[in-house]
This record gives structure tokens, sequence and C-alpha cells, in this order.
């Protein structure tokens, strides 16, 4: 019996290395592993099996079953192994072969923030981020790989996207370098997808886009089209920059924006009703998985805090109990400033951030039945714009965390528009440091005043609903 554990990050190489292995030899036809891979997934910590794991060789994926034992057979020579809450691995071709192997996986929460489409690029910015995670609890960074606007970071081989205007500003110029950097830091990446809401892509193609009544692209109250999610065009493309993205080495692919524009009389190519949308909706993250499941990343959905509360579709196609069995994360955004009506047992939510993450997360785990390590929610490191303009600080985060935490939650990530962040609520591990000090042997020539990063204008979005 052979025993496997792999207690760091994988790298960018793991990922790619893996599903180039499994797509070249699912090119030739015929080509088959007798036996496949067998094997018992363990907790490195406890010992204990893993109930549920995910075991994918090419294009088959099982689960490990009461006893933490798969086995699976597919295209391939080497297996992914991967399970929530913990770092996902792989078995090498010579752990597959002979008598059943060992896998420890190691426990792994996400305490993450947010790096927008300009951020990622800017060395001060990244390597701020980075000196930030190497003096506090935080060990994750959500990386937008296409921004709110509908740009692509990086050079994409994607034809659509270079039509489209996607790929006018590039500000990562080799994707796999920069996740490999960033892994060596030991820092676990998620590649953010804005999906429907697309200037780019809307305005270059009005028949992929939402329209108005008169017939003209739709446009919201920040000037931006929105695409179409009925449309097969509009959601193989935001699929295909995910496996981009995989094939890049993230470890995990974050869909924002999954959902139909909140706005009521827009005209989309088929009949928008709940049924209709909650199904697409659906549809869309049950492909995006089938996608990238030779790639063994994990895949999460940002969704409305609300939705966690209401029992229809939000009218913008999100059910948490449809999602909820098809991503291995759901995000709710929490942030209290978005409750402007409050919720049962807590109508003033600035007041009383702590509440409001408690009660939500309590709301969805007895909605879902879903193991609190499903959920993974986004917290407000802004200040309020609802209410009282009150600064989120060192207390209001820290009690979010706290709520959290204390519900079980795969981790957390934390969220300002502008990408300014400091120690205020978070675990130091050496004296206090803030992520806007320049800080020479990390942070290079990228430009500052006053104590904020200078963003493009159109980087700095207005907080998510």
């Amino acid at each position: 019996m052979r025993t496997f554990s792999k207690a760091r990050l994988p790298g960018a190489k793991f990922g790619a290395a893996l599903a180039a292995l499994c797509l070249a030899f699912g090119l030739a036809p015929g080509l088959s592993f007798a036996g496949g891979c067998r094997g018992r997934v363990l907790d490195a910590k406890s010992g204990l099996p893993i109930v549920g794991a995910l075991a994918t060789m090419g294009n088959t994926v099982v689960k490990t079953d009461s006893d933490g034992v798969f086995q699976v057979s597919g295209a391939c020579d080497s297996a992914g192994i991967r399970a929530a809450g913990y770092l996902r691995t792989e078995l090498p071709p010579s752990s597959c072969a002979g008598d059943q192997t060992v896998v420890k996986l190691t426990p792994f929460r996400p305490k993450a923030l947010y790096l927008s489409f300009y951020a990622i690029g800017n060395s001060s910015i990244r390597g701020s981020a980075v000196h930030l995670i190497e003096k506090t609890d935080l060990n994750a960074l959500v990386v937008d790989v296409k921004g709110d606007r509908g740009m692509i970071a990086y050079p994409s081989a994607i034809p659509l996207a270079k039509e489209d205007g996607a790929q006018s500003i590039i500000t990562v110029r080799n994707l796999k370098a920069r996740v490999d950097e960033l892994h060596q830091a030991h820092v676990y990446l998620i590649a953010r997808i804005v999906t429907f809401k697309d200037d780019m892509l809307g305005s270059a193609k009005p028949d992929l886009a939402v329209k108005t009544k008169g017939g003209k692209v739709w446009r919201d109250n920040e000037n931006m089209a929105w695409t179409d999610p009925f449309k097969k065009d509009v959601r193989d493309y935001n699929i295909a920059i995910a496996v981009e993205a995989a094939q890049a080495g993230f470890d995990e692919i974050q869909f924002d924006y999954v959902r139909f524009p909140d706005k009521k009389g827009v005209i989309f190519s088929q009949p928008n009703n709940a049924d209709a949308r909650v199904d697409t909706i659906a549809a869309f993250l049950t492909e995006a998985r089938k996608k990238l499941t030779p790639y063994n990343v994990f895949l999460s959905a940002d969704i409305f805090g609300y939705v966690c509360w209401n029992q229809n579709d939000t009218g913008i196609g999100q059910k948490l109990e449809r999602i909820g069995q098809i991503v291995d994360y759901v995000s709710p955004m929490l942030y209290p400033s978005t409750f402007q009506f409050g919720i049962p047992g807590d109508r003033h939510p600035v007041q009383n951030p702590l509440g409001i993450i408690r009660l939500t997360l309590a709301r969805a785990h007895e909605r879902t039945g879903l193991n609190p390590v499903h959920f993974r929610p986004w917290l407000q490191a802004f200040r309020d714009y609802a209410f009282d303009r009150r600064k989120f600080g060192d207390s209001q985060i820290r009690d979010q965390i706290q709520a959290a935490e204390n519900f079980g939650s795969d981790g957390w990530m934390l969220w300002n528009p502008r990408n300014v962040y400091t120690t205020a609520g978070l675990t130091l591990r050496q004296p206090e440091v803030n992520i806007t000090t320049p800080r020479n042997e990390l942070l290079g020539n990228g430009a500052l005043t006053g104590g904020r990063q200078e963003i493009p204008p159109s980087a700095a979005a207005v907080p998510r609903e």
C-alpha cells in the first residue's frame, strides 16, 4: 500500500501538467488504461477518511465512499484528488500502479484579498499584497482574469476575445509565470471571471447583448452592456476563459455576475421567466464544471447576499439550492452595506456586521443542508455607502471574520474595489504592515500617492450589490 501526501500548494505546473497529459492521451483513439487508479483519501491531520472527495482521470470523476475509497479510470494515467476544505493534489503514474494508494489531503481554509484587473499587473500593489499575506493570517488572492468591463487580463487564444476588444489592455503578459510566481510564495489562487456583465462583448456583438424594448443594447447604471445568458456563444466564451485560467494553474475558478441583470423590462433571446433563468444559470455552471474536470480545479460562484434569504430566484436566476449542488463553494456577498432592508433578526446591518454574517450563513446552511465548508463568504472591507458612511475598520472586519469562522466556512474573502487593504481585522504574524506602504524588496517601481495606489478610473468600481 502506497502513501501519498502533498502538504504545499501544488503550483502552476500541477493542474496544467495533469490536464496536458490527460488531454494528450484523450486524443489517441481507443487508448485507455485498464484498472485505472484505486486509493483511499484521508485527512492528513486527523487520519480519518474523507467521504465524498473527488477523484478525476481525464473527463471521468468519481466520489470516495464512506471509507474514503475510490476507483477511477479514464484516458489518463494520472489522477487528480480534491475535496472541499483541503488543498488539491495529483497522483503521479507511479502511484496509480499496483495496490491501493493512501492519499492524504491537507486541510486548508483560503483567507483572501481581491486584486483587480489592473492591480494584478501592478508590481507595487501585487507585491504589497504578498507582503501582507506574509505578515498576517491571509493565504490567498482572488484575481481578475476577466474584469468588470469584460477585459481579459492576459493574452488569450480565444478568437472572440480578439474580436470584441477584450484584449485592448493586457495587464499580465505571461499568466502561467505570474501564477507560478505567486504559488512559490505559497498563495492559493482564485481566478475571478466576471461572467454575463460584459461591456466589451455586449457592445461589439449586439446580437449577444441584452436589449431594450426598442431593440438597442441595454446599459446598466454604469453605462455597461450585459450579455444574454441564454446565448450559447456567451456561455461557451466564459467557459473557455475558465479553461485557460485552469491551464495556467489557478487552484480555483470563481464565476462572478453569474446571473441575469436585476432590471425589469429588458429583452432576451428567449422568454424570461424564473424557471428559464434558474435552469440557464444551473446549466452554465454544470457545463463549466464538466469542461474543467481534466484540470482538477475547484469551482465557485458568487451570489447576492439576499439570495440566501429569498425563496424565489431574486429575479436574476440565482437559486441557492440549485447552485449549491453544482459548485464546490458558494460565495455569498455578505457586505452589510448591501442589506439595505435588513434581515429577520437584524434591521441595522452596519451596526452589527457579525449578526448579518452569522444569521445569513446559518440560513443558507438550513436551506441547503450543505456542510458549512461549502460556503466561503465575501466580507466588506470598504466604507459604508448605504447607511451612515461609517468606516469599516478593525472591529467591523474582525467581527465579520469571526462570524464566518465560527460558522465553519471554507475561509473568507475581503472585498475592497480599490484594492486598499491594511492589517485591520487580521491576525498578525509580525508587527503591523500597511499594504500601501512601499517596500523596495517587494514593490518595484509602481506608483503610490498619498498612501493610496493609483488605479485607472475604470478599475475603481463601485461596491458590488
